[in-house]
């Protein structure tokens, strides 16, 4: 009773007008007042500052700052795996995709051209291959890192709604993926085939950042975009940071028929760490 009249409140709220107010708050430079509230989120949240390159929480500008802060150097080394997650956070679901069928949570699925903007060409590349969701909770470190090498082939904003992505959300609204708001990243690579990085927005998540084209969404058209990269040499290695979250959210991860066999040890709702393996190339 209590997870369905979280999904009730979730179709009810102002999602935009909250995405709007929270991505200005988490961008201003408000001293004392920064500094409170990221206090009050390190407490309420558990982050281990420990682990932030920079530890000091009064030297943050503002929440975006504090919220997108980078590892120490060294602390999530790259396992040696084909693929490796790239993000802290938890698995959501993972496995093969059934024709173009994706798994969102017991009872929900989605495909992949729904995801992928209604895209059918692009989205068979990925028919009956392999899906990763993974997400990112409020006290995860929230960079994106390559999972394996990639060279980027084209990006392609889909406007949408702005739905919570916790796990209580995921069980309860329908194409919730395919639904919010996402930034999808297509890569091809001469050793794994094409795969794609989709970052889905959600409720307060500010906006979504590219490493190579900064802040993607910093103005809600409701157009979709797309951005081609033929004439870029943009090749970002396995482990490179890709993106981030400016407010916490998920990824997907789709891959070709025969590219990964997933780790064993992956589960649902299983927290994974940056660099860990994912999996690696099916003998």
């Amino acid at each position: 009773m209590r997870d369905r009249l979280k999904v009730v409140l979730q179709h009810a709220l102002p999602k935009r007008g909250l995405t709007t107010i929270a991505g200005r708050v988490a961008g201003a430079r408000g001293g004392a007042m920064t500094t409170r509230l990221i206090r009050w989120f390190v407490r309420r949240y558990g982050v281990d500052m420990n682990e932030a390159e920079n530890p000091d929480i009064t030297s943050y500008t503002s929440f975006n700052h504090f919220f997108t802060r980078p590892l120490k150097p060294g602390l999530r080394p790259l396992a040696p795996a084909d693929f490796v997650s790239p993000v802290d956070g938890a698995i959501s679901q993972f496995g093969a995709i059934d024709d173009q069928h994706i798994l969102q949570a017991k009872g929900h699925r989605f495909t992949t051209t729904e995801l992928l903007g209604g895209d059918r060409t692009l989205a068979a590349r990925f028919r009956h291959g392999s899906f990763a969701n993974l997400y990112l909770s409020p006290k995860d470190y929230h960079r994106l890192h390559m999972p394996c090498d990639g060279r980027l082939t084209r990006m392609i904003h889909v406007p949408g709604a702005l739905f919570s992505v916790n796990p209580v959300t995921a069980r309860g609204v329908p194409n919730l993926f395919a639904r919010n708001e996402r930034v999808v990243c297509l890569f091809g690579s001469p050793e794994h085939g094409p795969f794609a990085m989709v970052l889905v927005g959600a409720t307060i998540v500010g906006s979504m950042a590219t490493v190579w084209h900064g802040v993607v969404n910093p103005v809600r058209t409701g157009n979709t975009a797309q951005w081609t990269y033929a004439e870029r040499e943009i090749v970002l290695a396995k482990g490179e940071e890709m993106g981030r979250f400016l407010l916490g959210s998920t990824i997907v991860m789709l891959f070709g028929p025969g590219t990964i066999a997933f780790n064993p040890d992956w589960a649902p709702e299983r927290p994974v760490r940056l660099g860990e393996s994912m999996g690696n190339r099916p003998a």
